[in-house]
């Protein structure tokens, strides 16, 4: 509720302090009441459901003067309020989230957090009776009592409450069923001390049972007599279920059926609920569930429901116990003996399983129409449970109206209606509607509600000073009318000593000049047939001056503009009135910005500044007066001047929460956090700091409001924002199949919470028992916006579906899987996929294919018809079956070409003729590559050419060329070169002019390198010598020259030869590298003899037919030292030079012709 009170004045200035609250209480809408146009607001107040807040600029009555200050003060007032109302409107919920949230003004329904402090004190000067100082003489009152239906634990010992006060302190006594219960004379029955409670003890036996009955406490002193409630004492009970054999129960399919549960009558009732004999739930939907009265129903019994048997328990409350009936079992008789679960979702279900469908008729309760009573604030429970086939659906309605949507919930299927706290306007007449598509029926339900007595005007407590008048009044209301009947010290009124000063007017009793002989306590019980109601209320008559009863010079510190009442509790009879004064001043403090209430508490309307101070109240009535003081201290206001702001944050993120406060220095501040109006607890992933709250890490429990509470001793302000986390969705729920047919079916399922995150896919998959099971295959994928779809089903598999939620953020969990359904068989419609033939040996070919998978085998036991066939022959094909997926052939020729085909069989046929693939059996290593040929077109490069083996026995890969560079015994690094199977050149970079290298060449297959040939470069001529010959050997001085030199050659050879032939010694052995043998003629200084006696042929030499000398071989022979006559001699004939390089035997052997025309032999020719 908010309530505005608005008065205007006819002056048309600028706006005043009530525009700020008007547009503050009305979210800048139009206030509800009258307003003035142009006009100032000078008084106005804003009333809270939960409290008041009350703000006043000015007082009609108030002087000129008075009212301009007012009105300046209000408008600087009216600065704040519009501070205040940003504030609000800035502190609007910006988000949603779950569950939309409106324009709020802080805490919705509550006051503004700095009024607790005033509401605190206006509720203990304002709330309950007067009381009297427990020092002065009064009437006991009762203070605590058992309820009137007092149900007792037989295990314990049993307590009954009374408890009262008075001056002087009552004495006790009790009624058991209206007569008086001696405590004495039974020992297990004792009466705590200062208080009336009975405590009956069984510790030394006795039975609870026997102390059943209705109680009623009595507290009497010399002024009166209290009475509590009649107390019916009734110890609980939870007997035994009775034991009995339970038959089978015979039931056809389709038929309705109630199992019966009829728990021992226990107290108080025990909680009902149903579970098969192994302590499993019974699963219930709309078609099986429980009534109130504890009873199973089944609309329609199907074939599945014989699957578990059924037992009713009962469990007892003070006794925590469970008694567990006999278990019912069920003999389903059908005409499809076969619980196939493709037929359980079937759309026609009941027809397919051979059931007739039938019209709603209802099992409870019966008929077309019946009545319940209700007591008023109690609930309300209608039931409606129908049979039919297919299962009927409920509905509610109520004739001439609409059901109180704030108080009316649907329960067990909609089959209840429960309407709480039931007043007069929910009587009337319900029908709840049963239907199936084979048609309706309707039961009316007529409602009447009744009362027990409740108060109207409830008698208190009268204090009187002698002479003064008073009265007592007792209203209570009921349907039926309740009697009201009056007793003064528990005794009936009509019976009381006669009393002049007192008058009886049916519910109200009149004193008229009160005497001290008029003190008594009074009851007044109002009843009907539903129940009643009891009071006590004393009359007082006291002759008191007045005294203070709060504590002096008290402090009291509030809050700058605040709505604050300054309490100042007082007694005395008569009763005193009471002024209010501030530092010392002789006016009375009234009116304007004050009010005093008839209990004497002070309100100032609005605290200000100048309001601080010290207040003092004075009670005064004819026997004298009392005074008490009051310090009041004005402090700032706690104030967020930066609220935390809605955020929109996703999982894992960071999140900064703001909360800046600023507050009066001399109170303590303390800044702390609820999540979802809950103390919130500071994780490590959480930072409190002065001003912010940092998350780090979002999760998704992390979403919610949060509010920052800015707190001092004095007061408080809120500021809330709400963040949204943006997680991956919930898994979807309770998928259901419909629409079965041979390849398809519709898949249903209810989305999860997206989690604020749009769900933008959903991936349904499947999963089979027969190839993999366990293991979930993606079927399809749908968007978001879906919750149904149709699948397309393979032949002869076992499908169990679930469903995955995807949105930006993430995958959900995937769902609870669907229940089964089995598919048809068919022969196969495919054959397998990647047919292969390879060797894995050189004399056999490995046919391997890609199994086929549980959507594509379309029947059982799936197997494989392999055939095969050399290629490009008149050969018959081979086959035979296979359950794996490979098969082995033997004793092949190397790497030789098959035709291949695999085609798919299962018990219902074969699949299509399958393709045809070429494979091929085991290769093995190649023959060398032909025709390998080395040239060596110059110094810097070496070319190799070759020729593709002539027997590659399988797929050549590439080549492999190895080459080494050597120089006599000098050896290089060898290389290696890999090359395509299709090349057939390479070029290699010599290194040096003049290394020779070393070539093996061999190819390869996927079993390995083959044979390798081997060649070498030849050997490298003298480049630079060629080109000079081929350049200057056509001109004339060179050949002139050259003719000069053959000519001095010849010339020293003929003085050599002339000199040997005379015997000249000739000094070879220090030049000879090679030691003379044995038969060696030579003198003692080495030297060989040539004598003229010798006249021999040279060693080594042989003399031809013609007369000429063929050289032999020797290592001495000329021919082996140096080329072309470079040799030198001394004038005595001997070599200048060592020796150059030896001619090889064989080519000295081979090359005679040449001897022949050498310019040695042409001298031993001479010779």
């Amino acid at each position: 509720m908010v309530k505005i009170c608005l008065e205007c004045q006819s002056e048309p200035e600028e706006r005043g302090p009530g525009s700020a609250l008007r547009e503050l209480l009305t979210d800048g809408e139009t206030a509800s009441t009258d307003t003035c146009s142009g006009a100032r607001l000078t008084d106005f107040c804003a009333v809270w459901d939960a409290g008041v807040f009350l703000v006043s600029a000015a007082g009609k009555g108030a002087p000129s003067g008075v009212k301009k200050r007012r009105l300046n003060e209000a408008e600087t007032l009216n600065s704040v309020r519009e501070a205040q109302f940003q504030r609000l409107e800035a502190a609007r919920p910006r988000g949603l989230g779950r569950g939309a949230r409106g324009p709020v003004l802080r805490m919705a329904g509550q006051p503004p957090p700095w009024a607790y402090t005033a509401v605190l004190l206006c509720a203990l000067s304002l709330g309950g009776a007067i009381e009297i100082p427990m020092d002065l003489s009064q009437p006991p009152t009762i203070t605590k009592q058992s309820v009137k239906d007092h149900i007792v634990d037989p295990r314990d010992n049993i307590l009954i409450e009374c408890e009262a006060k008075g001056n002087p302190a009552p004495s006790f006594h009790w009624t058991r069923n209206s007569k008086f219960f001696n405590i004495a004379k039974d020992p297990r029955v004792s009466m705590r001390r200062r208080s009336g409670t009975l405590v009956i003890d069984f510790r030394s036996g006795g039975r609870p049972e026997e102390y059943e009955g209705e109680y009623q406490c009595f507290a009497r002193n010399k002024f009166g007599t209290a009475l509590s409630n009649r107390i019916r004492l009734q110890v609980s009970k939870s007997p035994l279920w009775p034991k009995e054999n339970l038959d089978p129960v015979v039931v056809q399919e389709g038929a309705p059926l109630t199992l019966q549960c009829n728990p021992p009558p226990g107290l108080p009732s025990p909680v009902i609920f149903w579970m098969s004999s192994s302590m499993e739930p019974i699963t219930q939907d709309k078609r099986v569930s429980q009534g109130h009265n504890g009873d199973l129903y089944f609309s329609n019994v199907m074939l599945q429901d014989m699957q578990t048997d059924y037992s009713c328990n009962a469990r007892f409350h003070f006794t925590h116990t469970i008694q567990q009936k006999n278990p019912f079992t069920l003999k389903v008789l059908t005409n499809h003996p076969y619980n196939d679960s493709s037929l359980r979702n079937h759309p026609d279900m009941y027809s397919a399983r051979g059931v007739a469908e039938r019209t709603p008729s209802f099992m409870y309760p019966q008929g077309t129409a019946s009545s319940q009573m209700v007591l008023r604030g109690m609930d309300l429970l209608l039931e409606c449970i129908a049979s039919g086939v297919p299962t009927p659906d409920i509905a509610w309605y109520k004739k001439g109206g609409d059901l109180p949507s704030d108080k009316a919930k649907f329960e067990n299927f909609n089959k209840a209606l429960r309407i709480t706290n039931v007043s007069e306007e929910d009587s009337g007449e319900y029908f709840c509607l049963a239907s199936n598509k084979m048609g309706s029926i309707r039961h009316t339900i007529s409602v009447r509600v009744k009362a027990a007595p409740y108060w109207l005007d409830e008698p208190k407590n009268l204090i009187l000073a002698p002479g003064e008048d008073g009265r007592l009044v007792c209203r209570a209301n009921g349907n039926p009318k309740p009697t009201v009947q009056w007793m003064v010290n528990g005794e009936p009124l009509q019976s009381a000593p006669p009393n002049p000063n007192r008058e009886v007017a049916g519910d109200t009793i009149i004193f008229r000049d009160t005497q001290i002989s008029s003190r008594a306590v009074y009851q007044c019980n109002t009843s009907n047939e539903h129940g009643y109601l009891l009071a006590n209320a004393f009359v007082s008559v006291l002759d008191v001056p007045p005294r203070m009863l709060s504590p002096r010079n008290q402090l009291i510190r509030v809050i700058l503009y605040n709505r604050t009442r300054l309490d100042c509790p007082f007694f005395g009879s008569p009763i005193p009135t009471l002024r209010w004064f501030k530092n010392g001043q002789g006016s009375n403090l009234d009116g304007g910005n004050y009010h005093v209430y008839e209990n004497g508490s002070l309100e100032i309307k609005m605290i200000r500044k100048e309001d601080q101070g010290i207040y003092t109240c004075v009670a005064t009535n004819i026997l004298g007066k009392a005074e008490n003081q009051v310090r009041l201290e004005v402090k700032d206001p706690t104030r967020i001047y930066r609220m935390p702001e809605d955020q929109v944050a996703k999982r894992g993120t960071t999140v900064q929460l703001e909360c800046r406060v600023k507050h009066d220095p001399s109170l303590k501040l303390a800044v702390s956090w609820l999540k979802d109006d809950e103390p919130l607890y500071i994780s490590n992933r959480m930072k409190k700091e002065e001003d912010s709250l940092t998350i780090f890490g979002v999760a998704e429990r992390d979403q919610g409001s949060y509010t920052c509470v800015a707190s001092t001793e004095l007061d408080q302000d809120l500021a809330k924002a709400y963040l949204t986390v943006l997680g991956r969705p919930d898994r979807p729920r309770d998928l259901e199949l419909t629409d079965l047919a041979e390849r398809s079916v519709r898949l249903t399922w209810i989305p999860g919470d997206d989690n604020n995150s749009p769900i933008t896919d959903y991936v349904v998959q499947f999963e089979e028992d027969q190839f993999q099971p366990g293991v979930w295959h993606d079927h399809s994928k749908f968007p978001g916006s879906v919750n149904s779809a149709v699948l397309r089903l393979s032949p002869y598999v076992n499908y169990q579906f679930r469903v995955i939620a995807i949105n930006e953020v993430g995958s959900s969990h995937p769902s609870l899987p669907s229940e089964r359904y089995r598919t048809s068989g068919a022969p196969p419609e495919s054959n397998p996929s990647d047919v292969k033939g390879e060797g894995t040996r050189k004399n056999n070919m490995e046919i391997t294919w890609t199994p086929m998978n549980a959507t594509s085998a379309f029947g059982p036991n799936l197997r494989y018809i392999v055939k095969w066939r050399r290629r490009e022959t008149r050969e018959t094909w081979n086959n035979v079956t296979v359950w794996g997926s490979r098969y082995v052939v033997g004793q092949t020729p190397v790497y030789v070409p098959y035709e291949i085909r695999v085609q798919a069989e299962n018990d219902f046929g074969k699949g299509p003729e399958p393709d045809t693939v070429i494979g091929y059996s085991g290769e093995d290593l190649p023959s060398a590559p032909r025709r390998f040929r080395v040239r060596q077109p110059n110094l810097e490069t070496i070319n190799l050419e070759w020729d593709h083996p002539e027997h590659p026995n399988g797929i050549l890969i590439g080549y492999t060329l190895k080459y080494v560079a050597f120089n006599g015994t000098k050896v290089g690094k060898q290389i290696v070169e890999n090359f395509s199977p299709n090349q057939t050149k390479f070029t290699v970079q010599r290194a040096d002019p003049v290394s020779r290298y070393r070539f093996s060449l061999s190819a390869r297959t996927q079993v390995g390198s083959g044979e390798a040939v081997t060649e070498e470069s030849p050997a490298p001529p003298n480049e630079a010598y060629t080109n000079n010959q081929a350049d200057i050997a056509t001109q004339g001085w060179f050949i002139g020259l050259m003719c000069a030199i053959a000519l001095l050659v010849l010339i020293l050879l003929i003085v050599c030869f002339i000199k040997r032939s005379r015997g000249g010694k000739y000094p070879v052995r220090e030049k000879k590298d090679v030691p003379l043998g044995p038969e060696d003629p030579k003198e003692e200084d080495g030297s060989f003899d040539y004598s003229d006696e010798d006249n021999k042929p040279l060693q080594g030499s042989q003399t031809s037919l013609d007369g000429t000398i063929k050289q032999q071989e020797s290592d001495d022979s000329l021919v082996d030292y140096g080329e072309g006559g470079e040799g030198q001699f001394n004038e005595d004939g001997s070599f200048i030079g060592q020796y150059t390089v030896k001619k090889d035997k064989e080519e000295t052997e081979g090359n005679e012709s040449s001897e022949a025309t050498s310019p040695v032999n042409a001298i031993y020719s001479l010779a």
